[in-house]
Parts: structure tokens; sequence; C-alpha cells
């Protein structure tokens, strides 16, 4: 009996509050504790304890329902009726709704227009490609700047590997490979900036020395040969040149410096050094008629019959070669022998001496002072160059 006394008044308690909930209002606090009494029979006394239950979970409040944490934001607008009075309102006027309306479905797409990747420092262009030009553009780059192919043995004569008839030896010898293959034809044609070509397994570089050009005081006891084994020769004199190149240059291949035409080693006077074939080919080579002259001084008395005998002229190589002009110079008082001044055109191998010697007369010191329309600088030195301008050049008949 005491059981269901005591039990009943819990359990309907419990069911009450199971199936009995009630609201929570704001301005009430939930029950926590709940006071039970149990009596029996027995006893006289009730029994009296507590029921403690534990804090609801807190439910995360929406911000849309909470209304002290967040109020809607009033944007007044202020519009003119049509009364032509201006009032505030809580809303955008219907006009400007339709307009924003009308612009955003009616805005056509803009074009993109692609960027052309610009050309970067990093990225390298071939310095010999052709421009992209029209067909006339492109037929004048072909014919008056782009440089054609050259002969193999021309381009290893201007690389500096050795001279042209050297060169010619070498390739014949096996000893040059162009692209890989062993080529053995200096007539072959090749680029120097897009071919590969090596000799005795040394690369020749693409880029090939500038053209350099020298008048060189050529001063007695010295030949006119650029070979290794020969020890006065003129181009010796270019060593201090040759040494602080790479120091002037830095990048830049040496040139290998060649004389145009020759000077006999008994003979004094201009001579022309450069690194460039054509320019030499075309000084030297006796159909230019190039006038060169000299002085030679000659021992004995000179009379008009020995003038004479010179202007006639002699035979040399099996040709018959005659001057263009022949002049007895006025005497000095600290040059007691006689001079001539004798101007060819030809420019044969001892040209100047066989004409003296067929007159009769003994050369004693023979000089050459003019080539063309360049003279010898008379404050240079013997053993002394001097770099050649553009306009000296053209003096001497050569159009770069």
């Amino acid at each position: 009996m005491a059981s269901m006394v005591a039990s009943s008044p819990i359990s309907f308690a419990a069911s009450f509050l199971r199936t009995k909930p009630f609201p929570l209002s704001p301005r009430f606090l939930p029950i926590r504790t709940l006071r039970c009494a149990l009596s029996s029979s027995s006893s006289s006394d009730p029994v009296e304890f507590d029921i403690t239950f534990a804090p609801p979970k807190p439910t995360p409040s929406s911000p849309r329902n909470n209304n002290n944490a967040f109020q809607q934001l009033f944007i007044p607008w202020i519009v003119r009726g049509e009364d032509g009075k201006l009032k505030v309102q809580s809303q955008p006027p219907a006009h400007l709704i339709h307009a924003l309306a009308d612009a955003t479905t009616q805005n056509p797409k803009k074009k993109v227009k692609k960027k052309k990747p610009q050309a970067t420092a990093t990225s390298a262009s071939p310095p010999a490609s052709e421009p992209k030009l029209s067909k006339a553009a492109r037929r004048y780059y072909n014919e008056n700047i782009k440089e054609p192919p050259q002969r193999l043995s021309k381009v290893l004569a201007a690389a500096g590997v050795a001279s042209r008839r050297t060169s010619e030896e070498l390739i014949f010898d096996g000893k040059v490979t162009v692209n890989g293959s062993l080529c053995t034809t200096p007539q072959t044609r090749v680029d120097p900036t897009r071919d590969i070509i090596y000799v005795n397994g040394n690369r020749v570089p693409k880029k090939l020395p500038p053209k350099v050009y020298f008048a060189l005081n050529k001063p007695k006891g010295y030949i006119c040969s650029s070979g290794e084994k020969e020890t006065k020769s003129v181009i010796s004199l270019f060593d201090e040149f040759m040494s602080s190149w790479d120091k002037r240059n830095p990048g830049t291949p040496k040139p290998r410096l060649f004389t145009v035409g020759r000077l006999d080693v008994a003979t004094t006077g201009l001579i022309i050094v450069t690194n460039d074939g054509d320019f030499a080919q075309k000084l030297s080579h006796p159909s230019s008629s190039l006038p060169k002259e000299y002085i030679t001084t000659v021992a004995g008395d000179v009379h008009k019959r020995h003038l004479m005998a010179i202007s006639e002229g002699t035979v040399v190589e099996g040709v018959h070669c005659v001057p263009d002009s022949v002049e007895l110079m006025p005497k000095q008082h600290d040059i007691p022998r006689a001079r001539l001044r004798i101007v060819v055109h030809e420019g044969r191998n001892h040209e100047v001496r066989e004409l003296v010697k067929h007159a009769g007369l003994e050369v004693y010191s023979l000089k050459r002072v003019r080539i063309g329309g360049f003279r010898l600088p008379s404050d240079l030195g013997l053993g002394k160059h001097v770099e050649l301008k553009q306009s000296e050049l053209k003096a001497m008949g050569w159009k770069s």
C-alpha cells in the first residue's frame, strides 16, 4: 500500500509534465524543482522530498525572429510627386525600378578583344629572320639587306680560321664538317648564322668578327705575309692591338688580319691591312685600275732619256706595263740623290723596280705614298698604323 501511495504522486507528476507541457512566457521562470510528499498508514508523518529537473537545452534563435538584435533598415526616398511637391517614401519610385530591370535584361555582352602577346626580353627571335612585309618589301630586303650564303672557304677565312688558300686545303683534307656532314668542296654555300661548322673539332662562331681597315706605314725589313712562321711580318706590328681586343670588344671574335697586296721586303710606305676579303680583292686586282704613287730614289744622275724609257714601259710577268706618269722631283739639300715620282695602276709584282731597271737606273729606295685618293699621312711614323674612315675607304674606290 505504501508503495502505491508513494508511487502514484510521482508517476502522476511525471506523466503530467511529459504529457502536458506548457509554454514558458518570458515573464515567468521555468519550474526547476518539484516538492513531493509520501504518506502511509503505518506512519502519520509524511515523507517529503524534492525532484530537481535538468535545465532545458538552449535552442538557437533565428536572426529573423530576433527583433531585438536586428531591425529593418529604413532607406528614405525623396521623390517629386505628380503635384510637383517633394515627399519622403520608404520604397524607390516605380520608374526607377523599371529602368533598372530594362538595363539588366537588355545590356549586350561586350566583345573581349584578345590581346596579342607582347615580345618579352627573354624571347629571342632569330637576328636574320625575314620581315613579314609586302612582296616588294621582301624583295628589297633580300636584294639589299640580307646577306646571301657564302662559300665555305670564304666563311672560314672571314671567321679567322686561316687564309682562304689554307682554308681550302683544310676542306680538301676532310677537316671541315657542316651540320654534322663531312664537306670537301670549298665552293659549298653556307650561312654562318644558321649552319653549324666545325674545323678540326672546333666550332666556328656564328658571330663573325667585324670588318676593320688600317693604313700602315711599313718599315723596311718586314714582309707582307701572315704566316705563323714569319718572325718579321707586318702583321706582328698589330700584336698590341690584338692583345687588347678582348678588353675593348668583349664577346666578339678576333679578326684575322692580312695585307691588301704586297710590298717587297725592301719597300716602305703605305699598305692596307684588313680582314675584309672582298675589299682586298677589289683593291689588289689589276683590273681595278687603282692608281698607286711611288717615290723612288735612284743612284746616279737622271736624264731625259731615262724618263722617256720609263714612260715607254716594259714587260712585267708577260704583260707590257706602261706607267700613268713619270716625274723628276726637285732636289733637296738633305737628300743628295735624285728622286722620281712614278704612278702606276696595274700594281704588278716589282712593276716600279722593273720600269726603273729597264731605263738603266738603279733603285736605292722605294716608298709608296698613295693608293687611289688616299695619301699616307705625313705624321704617321714607321711601323705605326691608323684606322681608316668610311670617307677614306671611298677615296680608294670602295663602296661598303
